[in-house]
Protein backbone atom coordinates (compact mmCIF):
# COMPACT_ATOMS: atom_id res chain seq x y z
CA UNK A 1 0.00 0.00 0.00
CA UNK A 2 1.34 3.08 -1.00
CA UNK A 3 1.26 6.35 1.36
CA UNK A 4 -1.72 8.39 -0.36
CA UNK A 5 -3.43 4.99 -0.51
CA UNK A 6 -3.10 4.89 3.99
CA UNK A 7 -3.79 7.95 4.53
CA UNK A 8 -6.92 8.54 2.03
CA UNK A 9 -8.29 5.46 4.15
CA UNK A 10 -7.98 7.90 7.45
CA UNK A 11 -10.01 10.74 5.58
CA UNK A 12 -12.98 10.14 6.94
CA UNK A 13 -12.42 10.40 10.65
CA UNK A 14 -8.48 12.01 10.55
CA UNK A 15 -9.65 15.03 11.70
CA UNK A 16 -10.87 13.07 15.33
CA UNK A 17 -8.24 10.95 15.27
CA UNK A 18 -5.38 13.31 14.44
CA UNK A 19 -6.55 15.43 17.91
CA UNK A 20 -6.06 12.08 20.42
CA UNK A 21 -3.20 10.65 18.31
CA UNK A 22 -0.78 13.92 18.81
CA UNK A 23 0.15 15.02 22.57
CA UNK A 24 0.10 18.41 23.44
CA UNK A 25 -1.77 19.01 20.10
CA UNK A 26 -3.68 22.22 21.11
CA UNK A 27 -0.37 23.44 22.63
CA UNK A 28 1.36 23.35 19.51
CA UNK A 29 -0.85 24.48 16.89
CA UNK A 30 -0.96 27.85 20.05
CA UNK A 31 2.39 28.58 19.54
CA UNK A 32 2.70 28.32 15.87
CA UNK A 33 0.31 30.67 15.49
CA UNK A 34 1.31 33.26 17.94
CA UNK A 35 4.48 33.18 16.19
CA UNK A 36 2.95 34.79 12.73
CA UNK A 37 4.11 37.77 12.32
CA UNK A 38 1.53 39.25 9.69
CA UNK A 39 -0.85 41.44 10.79
CA UNK A 40 -4.84 40.16 10.13
CA UNK A 41 -5.26 42.43 7.06
CA UNK A 42 -2.46 41.31 5.49
CA UNK A 43 -3.02 39.15 2.01
CA UNK A 44 -0.59 36.49 3.19
CA UNK A 45 0.72 34.25 0.24
CA UNK A 46 0.32 30.87 2.28
CA UNK A 47 1.82 27.33 1.44
CA UNK A 48 0.48 24.03 3.43
CA UNK A 49 2.72 21.31 2.38
CA UNK A 50 1.16 17.85 3.32
CA UNK A 51 -2.11 20.00 4.37
CA UNK A 52 -4.23 16.38 4.39
CA UNK A 53 -7.76 17.92 5.51
CA UNK A 54 -6.97 21.77 6.29
CA UNK A 55 -6.25 21.52 9.72
CA UNK A 56 -3.41 23.88 10.45
CA UNK A 57 -4.60 25.67 7.07
CA UNK A 58 -7.57 26.52 8.99
CA UNK A 59 -6.35 27.63 12.23
CA UNK A 60 -3.71 29.88 10.18
CA UNK A 61 -6.96 31.45 8.09
CA UNK A 62 -8.22 32.80 11.20
CA UNK A 63 -5.25 34.47 12.57
CA UNK A 64 -5.20 35.76 8.67
CA UNK A 65 -8.74 35.68 7.32
CA UNK A 66 -7.31 37.79 3.81
CA UNK A 67 -4.61 35.28 3.28
CA UNK A 68 -4.60 33.10 -0.19
CA UNK A 69 -3.39 29.78 0.94
CA UNK A 70 -2.43 26.77 -1.51
CA UNK A 71 -2.98 23.47 0.04
CA UNK A 72 -0.36 20.64 -1.39
CA UNK A 73 -0.92 16.85 -0.57
CA UNK A 74 -0.85 12.96 -2.45
CA UNK A 75 -3.89 12.07 -0.88
CA UNK A 76 -6.51 13.04 -3.31
CA UNK A 77 -9.63 12.17 -0.89
CA UNK A 78 -7.75 14.48 2.37
CA UNK A 79 -7.81 17.05 0.13
CA UNK A 80 -11.48 16.65 -0.57
CA UNK A 81 -12.43 16.74 3.06
CA UNK A 82 -10.34 20.13 3.17
CA UNK A 83 -12.22 21.06 -0.40
CA UNK A 84 -15.66 20.94 1.67
CA UNK A 85 -14.35 22.58 4.46
CA UNK A 86 -13.40 25.86 3.03
CA UNK A 87 -15.87 26.07 0.04
CA UNK A 88 -17.39 29.07 1.47
CA UNK A 89 -13.90 30.50 0.19
CA UNK A 90 -13.40 29.67 -3.08
CA UNK A 91 -11.28 32.59 -4.10
CA UNK A 92 -8.77 32.31 -1.29
CA UNK A 93 -7.60 28.65 -2.05
CA UNK A 94 -6.28 26.44 -4.41
CA UNK A 95 -5.77 22.97 -3.92
CA UNK A 96 -2.60 20.48 -5.63
CA UNK A 97 -2.72 16.64 -5.53
CA UNK A 98 0.74 15.58 -6.21
CA UNK A 99 3.86 14.93 -3.67
CA UNK A 100 5.43 17.90 -2.66
CA UNK A 101 8.71 16.40 -3.51
CA UNK A 102 7.91 18.25 -6.68
CA UNK A 103 7.53 21.43 -5.33
CA UNK A 104 8.98 23.64 -8.05
CA UNK A 105 12.32 25.64 -7.19
CA UNK A 106 10.31 29.12 -7.52
CA UNK A 107 7.41 30.80 -5.58
CA UNK A 108 6.26 33.52 -3.70
CA UNK A 109 4.98 32.68 -0.46
CA UNK A 110 5.02 34.77 2.74
CA UNK A 111 4.24 31.59 5.16
CA UNK A 112 4.99 28.39 4.22
CA UNK A 113 3.48 25.53 7.03
CA UNK A 114 3.46 22.12 7.45
CA UNK A 115 2.24 19.50 10.35
CA UNK A 116 2.49 15.53 10.98
CA UNK A 117 4.20 15.19 7.25
CA UNK A 118 7.75 15.66 6.51
CA UNK A 119 8.79 13.35 8.53
CA UNK A 120 7.69 10.70 5.50
CA UNK A 121 10.46 11.78 3.73
CA UNK A 122 13.98 10.02 4.30
CA UNK A 123 16.59 12.37 5.35
CA UNK A 124 17.85 13.21 2.07
CA UNK A 125 14.48 13.90 0.93
CA UNK A 126 14.09 16.57 4.09
CA UNK A 127 17.38 18.21 3.46
CA UNK A 128 16.13 18.68 -0.29
CA UNK A 129 12.81 19.90 0.40
CA UNK A 130 13.98 22.00 2.76
CA UNK A 131 15.83 23.81 0.09
CA UNK A 132 13.06 24.26 -1.58
CA UNK A 133 11.21 25.81 0.85
CA UNK A 134 13.89 28.46 1.28
CA UNK A 135 13.98 29.15 -2.56
CA UNK A 136 10.01 29.31 -2.81
CA UNK A 137 9.62 32.20 0.02
CA UNK A 138 9.81 35.39 0.24
CA UNK A 139 12.24 37.72 2.17
CA UNK A 140 11.22 38.20 4.91
CA UNK A 141 9.30 35.08 4.88
CA UNK A 142 9.10 32.00 7.67
CA UNK A 143 8.90 28.44 7.53
CA UNK A 144 6.94 26.54 10.46
CA UNK A 145 7.15 23.04 10.95
CA UNK A 146 5.08 20.37 13.12
CA UNK A 147 6.59 17.25 13.23
CA UNK A 148 7.95 14.08 14.86
CA UNK A 149 11.31 14.28 16.31
CA UNK A 150 13.52 10.82 16.74
CA UNK A 151 14.60 9.96 20.46
CA UNK A 152 18.22 10.73 20.71
CA UNK A 153 18.87 7.19 22.01
CA UNK A 154 17.13 4.09 21.44
CA UNK A 155 15.90 4.08 25.13
CA UNK A 156 14.61 7.46 25.20
CA UNK A 157 12.74 6.96 21.81
CA UNK A 158 11.14 4.00 23.45
CA UNK A 159 10.23 5.90 26.43
CA UNK A 160 9.36 8.74 24.38
CA UNK A 161 7.11 6.23 22.17
CA UNK A 162 5.48 4.37 25.67
CA UNK A 163 4.56 7.80 26.82
CA UNK A 164 2.83 8.45 23.44
CA UNK A 165 0.73 5.89 23.09
CA UNK A 166 -0.39 5.89 26.79
CA UNK A 167 -1.70 9.29 26.37
CA UNK A 168 -3.35 8.26 23.11
CA UNK A 169 -5.30 5.50 25.10
CA UNK A 170 -6.00 8.62 28.11
CA UNK A 171 -7.34 10.66 25.28
CA UNK A 172 -9.94 7.82 24.66
CA UNK A 173 -8.42 6.12 21.37
CA UNK A 174 -9.53 2.96 21.02
CA UNK A 175 -6.97 -0.13 20.67
CA UNK A 176 -7.68 -0.72 17.08
CA UNK A 177 -7.15 2.92 16.39
CA UNK A 178 -3.69 2.64 18.33
CA UNK A 179 -2.64 -0.12 16.60
CA UNK A 180 -3.43 1.02 12.77
CA UNK A 181 -1.05 4.27 13.78
CA UNK A 182 1.51 1.93 15.21
CA UNK A 183 0.98 0.10 11.65
CA UNK A 184 1.52 3.08 9.54
CA UNK A 185 4.64 4.49 11.71
CA UNK A 186 6.56 1.49 10.90
CA UNK A 187 5.59 1.72 7.65
CA UNK A 188 6.02 5.39 6.78
CA UNK A 189 7.88 7.16 9.30
CA UNK A 190 11.22 8.28 9.13
CA UNK A 191 11.37 10.56 12.00
CA UNK A 192 15.44 12.64 12.07
CA UNK A 193 16.72 14.00 15.25
CA UNK A 194 16.24 17.62 16.54
CA UNK A 195 19.60 18.78 15.96
CA UNK A 196 19.69 17.03 12.60
CA UNK A 197 16.34 19.14 11.52
CA UNK A 198 18.07 22.17 12.50
CA UNK A 199 21.44 21.74 11.01
CA UNK A 200 18.83 21.04 7.69
CA UNK A 201 17.05 23.99 7.98
CA UNK A 202 20.65 26.37 8.30
CA UNK A 203 21.93 24.45 5.47
CA UNK A 204 19.25 25.33 3.44
CA UNK A 205 20.14 29.10 3.97
CA UNK A 206 17.36 29.80 6.73
CA UNK A 207 19.33 32.72 9.24
CA UNK A 208 17.17 31.77 12.24
CA UNK A 209 16.18 28.47 13.14
CA UNK A 210 15.10 26.64 16.29
CA UNK A 211 12.45 24.44 18.15
CA UNK A 212 10.52 26.48 19.97
CA UNK A 213 8.14 23.96 21.30
CA UNK A 214 8.52 20.07 22.11
CA UNK A 215 6.75 17.72 23.95
CA UNK A 216 8.95 14.04 23.67
CA UNK A 217 7.88 13.07 20.37
CA UNK A 218 6.87 16.35 18.72
CA UNK A 219 8.06 19.65 17.91
CA UNK A 220 7.24 22.65 16.23
CA UNK A 221 10.33 24.41 14.17
CA UNK A 222 10.47 27.74 12.85
CA UNK A 223 12.57 29.00 10.29
CA UNK A 224 13.44 32.55 8.88
CA UNK A 225 14.47 33.70 5.54
CA UNK A 226 15.16 37.47 6.59
CA UNK A 227 13.96 39.56 9.67
CA UNK A 228 10.69 41.04 10.16
CA UNK A 229 10.31 44.03 11.85
CA UNK A 230 9.26 44.15 15.54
Amino acid sequence: MTIDDAFNRTAAYYDEWIRRAVPAYDALFTVALELIPFSPDTAVEVLDLGAGTGLFSRQVLERCPNGRFVLWDVAERMLDTARERFRAYPEQFRYVADDYRNLPETGSFDLVISSLSIHHLADDEKRALFRRVFQVLREPGMFLNIDLIKGPSPYLEEIYCADWYEKMRRAGAPEEEIRAGIERRNAYDRDALMEDQLRWLAEAGFGDVDCVYRNYKTGLFLALKGRFRN
